[in-house]
């Protein structure tokens, strides 16, 4: 699975300065849409395929067509896009994945969404980020996938925070590994509008803190610095963030210093957020997710406080 983006005000620009509309017409019928889904789950057989291996969780009904409108590199390896949405009926949770149905490509891509569920409610977009890989999804994103290509989408996944404003305050603590940031993105922005929510209306959901752990190889792969790091200063005594890096040779930026460790996010760091009002978060490599979720059940967190997703 994949993930996401840069929520900012206003509209993501093409490198062309091309601007997505809402208005914009997408030219995917429904009949199209069913035979794009059908022929592409009939030939994505192989085990190793997204479908395979998420065949057992549940999906939304609503498959839409969508239309890239904006795209950029987020890192070296990384590609971040901008889709508008079509069907109004099409909604997500924080840290939920789309099946990627791409016309001419028989295999069905499965990335999370990077955004907040706000985006999609105010602009109708959504946001994923996507590494690069030999899988036929992920180079068409990286090799093909121009402005105004058109795909169809669908939700899916139980790794998600969707707090209902009489739920008591939680405390989050989110652990990423690489590209794992993606739908741990989607979370803390979609924790951060909750909170603005509730500062400025009195209203909704009440957020605990917030404290995200993210490590990549080096500070050019830790995807999104700037929007973390603006949501830590927008919110100095609710989030908080600490970047780490494994393999660093160049010199770290006066800006990132601040919050780089250097070496593996450690046990240590993670028991000290231990308490009855804290989830956890985790995804990222299979054996990073096993160690931590393993950890977190050792310290007597109880299972439904511990939510991870395994990228493959």
């Amino acid at each position: 699975m994949a993930c996401a983006a840069v929520l900012v005000p206003g509209l993501l620009r093409s490198s062309s300065g091309t601007i997505c509309s809402p208005a914009a017409s997408l030219r995917l019928t429904s009949s199209t849409l069913r035979h794009l889904t059908l022929t592409s789950i009939m030939k994505s057989k192989r085990k190793t395929d997204h479908l395979e291996r998420t065949a057992s969780v549940v999906r939304r009904e609503v498959v839409s067509a969508a239309k890239v409108c904006g795209a950029a590199n987020e890192s070296p390896s990384v590609k971040r896009l901008r889709l508008l949405v079509a069907d109004k009926d099409f909604s997500f949770k924080a840290g939920q994945w789309v099946d990627f149905f791409i016309p001419g490509v028989s295999v069905v891509g499965g990335f999370s969404i990077c955004s907040s569920p706000r985006l999609l409610e105010e602009e109708r977009m959504i946001e994923l980020a996507v590494k690069y890989t030999n899988h036929p999804p992920a180079l068409w994103i990286h090799n093909q996938c121009t402005l105004d290509s058109e795909v169809a989408v669908r939700v899916g996944g139980e790794f998600f925070f969707d707090p209902q404003p009489a739920d008591a305050p939680r405390n989050l603590v989110l652990i990423a590994g690489g590209v794992g940031i993606n739908p741990l993105l989607s979370i803390l922005r979609h924790a951060a509008d909750l909170h603005r929510e509730w500062a400025d209306k009195g209203g909704g959901y009440e957020m605990g803190t917030i404290k995200l752990f993210y490590s990549a190889q080096n500070t050019s792969e830790l995807l999104f610095k700037k929007n973390i790091l603006d949501l830590v200063n927008e919110f100095p005594e609710k989030i908080a963030c600490r970047l780490h890096v494994t393999k660093q040779t160049t010199q770290i930026s006066a800006e990132l210093k601040p919050y780089i460790t250097e070496g593996r996010i450690t046990e240590k760091e993670i028991s000290d957020h231990v308490s009855k009002e804290t989830l956890f978060y985790i995804c990222g490599p299979p054996p990073m997710t096993d160690f931590f979720s393993k950890q977190l059940e050792n310290s007597h967190v109880p299972p439904e406080h511990i939510c991870f997703e395994k990228w493959w």
